[in-house]
């Protein structure tokens, strides 16, 4: 099967995907051709296929290099399951697995070898990568090897050199990647060599967007959660204290919620991995150390209770929601305490300057979308350099926020900061504009300044979002040699001066109301949701007797279009997108009983064969034509029959005239004279 069949046909045969998405096709004709090739695609856009496509086609074995264990297994066992040979060798491993794995190799029949970058350094490493016959290097979330990224992977760096001594080309893919990076990604994997690149957008049009202020944020966690109970989430907190108390409390109101950090054990670690991939419905409230390793393709939902670090960090996070397509929601709460936070995290940091401020200016790029004005997914895609429309998808398109000029407003703001020497944070400074005059104001005279109570028409809360506003379009910044005082920035003096006006938003300083909350979107019809329950729960059975993640058996997607297309064949099952020949053989006749209710026939595996690829119905044709000849047209003559094998190969030929069908093997003299033409005209049929 393999090493010779079509991209095309394998894609169908194997994965049980009619079709490329969009961008696929060509990055695996250059990955197949052996060119250098970098990838930039979004997360749930179906990188790892552009890799394990062109493996199954090529000679020898590919070495693919992951940052994470989970991401590494989870992968092998999905490939196992469609019957592909893959394995990796990692710490995780048991003995009898790196047994499997040395096997395969030994005996040549490994197509794909997983390995994490810090095992490529190891004694021996390199030997076994030899013996395995690797032909083609693919590195996964390429953006590691950049220096001053937030993944940052030293080991990243000994691929390109690893390459060079194997003689084999090398593919990089990623999601997360800026100019600045994809030029990093050249220069230390490719050596400065410019490879192919293919830079399949960043939108994800089925993940909505949405930032609201903080505002008791435990209970806006809760609350947004219970709108989707039952469905995979994750909660990504600044801190690991906030990640247990916050689990406790989701716990408490009756979710199945874990925590996740990196001061866990490792073996608590990987059970929370490991549940997270089998159970339908947990939520786990992690730090970033849950990041990569996460291939869950059904995650409903993603909340921030705490700033990311950057636009990077955000888009990366969020995009572990919706791999399948499906409606994915997204919540980043933010706050001027987070603000101030990840300021003195960059400037406190042991970067050299000028990245200090590229930091900023990524900071500055998620401080931007966090308070926009307009569409949100438009922001987010200008940032990537990419044009789009108003997506109709965000909280801001749904809800378009009330503007004012606030140009007054943030002159008063400034005033008070300069009048004090820009040695107080936004409390001291709120407590002068509405005039306060606390302990702390009077000590140091502050109720003396003209700008003592000039503020008053608005409320303490008022002015606080005013600053966090501020904060956000970079008009003010916490200075971390004044204990995160606040102090004016070049953009703000234009605005002090009169020179220039600032826009802000009403609906950041008067909260919006509750009933403007958009409601949670289904995934399948009210009255079709027992339908898919029960399909779920005889994945998630199949799942855990052979101890795989749920969607190794088939993910959501795959679910609900059984939900809505109802087959009742398996030559029907075998057309939803994701059942592939392997996965129709094991576990087509379980769910087709599920959405029948009765149990299916056996069927031939050579006709369960050609059902996958989409041809069973004219195998049956043959197969009849076949019956109805066997004593020829008048049922006199001779008995000649053609057994499942011919028909087989006659199928997959698909002959369109007596020469074609001539040439099939099996199809001596007598057969074409008495089947050609019933053959062609079953096959014409199709």
């Amino acid at each position: 099967m393999l090493d010779t069949d079509t991209p095309t046909a394998l894609l169908a045969s194997v994965f049980g995907f009619p079709e490329f998405r969009p961008g696929q096709e060509e990055i695996v004709q250059a990955v197949l051709a052996g060119e250098p090739t970098l990838a930039i695609m979004p997360t749930g856009g179906g990188k790892s296929l552009c890799f394990q496509l062109p493996a199954l086609c090529r000679e020898g074995a590919t070495l693919v290099v992951s940052p994470l264990i989970a991401l590494m297994r989870d992968q092998v066992a999905a490939l196992k399951a469609l019957g592909i040979e893959a394995g990796a060798l990692c710490s995780a491993n048991t003995e009898e697995e790196n047994a499997e794995v040395f096997d395969a190799i030994e005996a040549g029949r490994l197509k794909l070898l997983y390995m994490a970058p810090e095992r490529l350094n190891t004694s021996g490493a390199e030997h076994v990568i030899r013996r395995a016959g690797v032909r083609l290097i693919a590195v996964d979330e390429a953006h590691c090897v950049s220096q001053w990224g937030h993944d940052f992977r030293p080991d990243y760096l000994s691929i390109g050199p690893l390459a060079a001594r194997l003689k084999v080309p090398l593919a990089a893919f990623t999601a997360t990647a800026d100019a600045e990076t994809r030029e990093e990604i050249v220069t230390r994997l490719f050596g400065g060599t410019p490879p192919r690149s293919f830079l399949r957008g960043f939108d994800r049009p089925n993940i909505r967007l949405a930032f609201t202020a903080k505002d008791s944020p435990r209970k806006q966690i809760l609350a947004y959660a219970a709108a989707r109970r039952g469905q995979s989430g994750i909660v990504y907190c600044g801190t690991r204290a906030r990640t247990e108390s916050l689990a406790a409390a989701l716990s408490a109101e009756g979710h199945t919620a874990v925590a996740y950090h990196g001061g866990m054990e490792p073996e608590p670690r990987r059970s929370v991995e490991r549940r997270f991939q089998a159970e339908d419905g947990l939520i786990v409230v992690a730090t970033v150390a849950f990041g990569m390793g996460v291939d869950k393709p059904d995650i409903r939902w993603v909340a921030h209770a705490d700033l990311p670090k950057s636009i990077e960090a955000y888009y990366q996070e969020i995009g572990r929601s919706g791999r399948d397509g499906l409606p994915a929601d997204t919540l980043t709460l933010y706050g001027s305490d987070d603000i101030r936070l990840r300021r003195s995290q960059i400037d406190e940091g042991l970067a050299p300057p000028e990245r200090k401020s590229a930091d900023h200016g990524r900071l500055n790029a998620l401080l931007g979308l966090s308070e926009a004005q307009g569409c949100r997914r438009v922001q987010l895609l200008a940032y990537f350099g990419e044009a789009a429309e108003p997506c109709g998808n965000c909280d801001l398109c749904e809800n378009p926020p009330e503007l004012f000029d606030g140009t007054e407003a943030v002159q008063m703001a400034l005033s008070a900061m300069l009048r004090t020497g820009e040695w107080f944070g936004a409390g001291h400074l709120v407590d002068i504009l509405i005039g306060n005059p606390t302990d702390k104001v009077k000590a140091r005279g502050h109720d003396e300044l003209p700008t003592f109570g000039v503020g008053k028409a608005r409320k303490r809360g008022e002015w606080q979002a005013i600053y966090r506003q501020m904060l956000g379009h970079d008009l003010v910044r916490p200075d971390p040699e004044r204990h995160g005082a606040l102090r004016m920035t070049e953009a703000a003096r234009p605005i002090l001066r009169g020179e220039a006006p600032v826009t802000l938003r009403k609906d950041a300083i008067t909260r919006a109301t509750e009933n403007r909350r958009p409601a949670v979107k289904t995934l399948v019809s009210e009255e079709d949701e027992p339908l898919l329950s029960a399909l779920k729960a005889k994945r998630r059975a199949l799942a855990e007797a052979q101890r795989v993640p749920a969607y190794v058996v088939f993910p959501d997607r795959t679910l609900i279009e059984m939900v809505e297309s109802r087959p009742e064949t398996l030559d029907q099952m075998a057309q939803i997108s994701g059942v592939g020949a392997k996965k129709l053989e094991r576990y087509g006749a379980e769910f087709l009983g599920v959405l029948t209710g009765a149990a299916t026939p056996e069927m031939h595996p050579k006709r369960r064969a050609l059902a996958a690829s989409g041809k069973g119905e004219a195998f049956d044709r043959l197969h009849a034509a076949a019956h109805q000849l066997y004593r020829g047209e008048a049922g006199t003559e001779k008995p000649l029959s053609c057994d499942t094998t011919l028909l087989r190969r006659i199928v997959e030929r698909a002959p369109t005239n007596h020469d074609d069908l001539a040439r099939v093997q099996g199809m001596n003299d007598a057969r074409l004279e008495r089947f050609a033409n019933a053959f062609l005209a079953a096959l014409a049929a199709e």
